[in-house]
């Protein structure tokens, strides 16, 4: 009974930690991808600022995956990928990954174009409530006052930090978007969550089903329907590739942690931690770009991660 009791609590833990690390790597991944979009941009290609952000995300993704190979050989797992996706878990989990990928990210990039950044971001940081909500009709998943008060704080705190009255450009076609931003990244986690609950499926080869889908999407059906071939053998054959390669590995080790943290502490928790990537995505924007750091970032920072702490202690 004690050692239950005590595998209990060292998951719960481990999870909290996973979350944590999850949103620090993601901070970074953020700062870096938003370098690599600056630089295909810039690329003298026709539309290269519209296509930038797919082909950026679509490479992220694809070098997501082969990291993911390259951790699944060194961890012995890469032989259990065949048999996994045999399994109906591996379904949910590619379900999750389409969600996840090209739905919620491709409605965020189409938002951010109709509505601007500061608005979308602002507005989109309420998909964690939609996959608590989504959580508990469909995983049972039970979370007290006290975590349901931290995950109104770290959205509130979001909100307003990342709001600009002046960016804002209501449109339907934005709005739209914006929702299949919210519902995909909240039904994300959610789906996952289902598909390792019976642990026929690792949280490792669960997050390689789900780059490889996104990048198969990507490259299949996103990309040439937005004509973006050209660009993004334009992107490979340059030398912006090095830091994509690089800022793929950030983000790989992110999702490692978040989907580890999901199998470990539940959707609701690990959504409500992973939030706090916005905190750290100003920090190492701070220190490494040099911008500047205001009060009001530093006072709601204080808040969002208040919110996370009570979300990962409602317990």
């Amino acid at each position: 009974m004690n050692f239950n009791i005590m595998k209990i609590e060292s998951n719960r833990r481990s999870g909290i930690f996973n979350g944590i690390m999850s949103a620090i790597m993601w901070g970074a991944d953020t700062v870096l991808i938003g370098l690599v979009i600056i630089s295909v941009s810039s690329l003298n290609i026709k539309n290269a600022v519209f296509l930038a952000p797919f082909v950026s995300a679509f490479l992220h993704d694809f070098c997501s995956a082969i990291w993911l190979t390259i951790y699944l050989f060194i961890k012995r797992e890469f032989k259990k990928v065949k048999i996994c996706l045999k399994t109906k878990s591996a379904k949910f989990v590619i379900l999750g990954g389409i969600l996840g990928g090209p739905i919620g990210m491709a409605g965020y990039l189409l938002a951010i174009q109709n509505l601007g950044a500061s608005y979308t971001a602002a507005i989109s940081s309420i998909y964690p409530a939609v996959g608590a909500i989504m959580a508990k009709i469909l995983l049972k998943e039970k979370m007290n006052k006290k975590g349901w008060i931290g995950l109104i704080l770290s959205i509130l705190g979001i909100t307003i930090m990342s709001y600009s009255k002046n960016e804002a450009n209501i449109n339907t076609i934005g709005f739209l978007f914006l929702i299949l931003c919210i519902l995909g990244w909240g039904s994300e986690a959610v789906v996952c969550a289902i598909g390792m609950k019976d642990d026929e499926i690792s949280s490792n080869i669960a997050l390689f089903l789900r780059q490889c889908t996104s990048a198969i999407i990507y490259g299949i059906v996103i990309i040439p329907l937005i004509k973006g071939i050209g660009i993004t053998f334009s992107t490979i054959t340059n030398e912006v590739m090095f830091l994509i390669i690089l800022t793929a590995f950030f983000g790989t080790a992110s999702y490692t942690c978040y989907y580890s943290a999901i199998s470990k502490i539940g959707a609701t928790k690990a959504m409500g931690i992973n939030i706090t990537y916005f905190v750290w995505a100003i920090i190492f924007d701070t220190i490494f770009m040099g911008n500047n750091l205001s009060i009001k970032n530093i006072f709601f920072g204080i808040i969002i991660m208040l919110g996370s702490y009570l979300v990962a202690k409602e317990d």
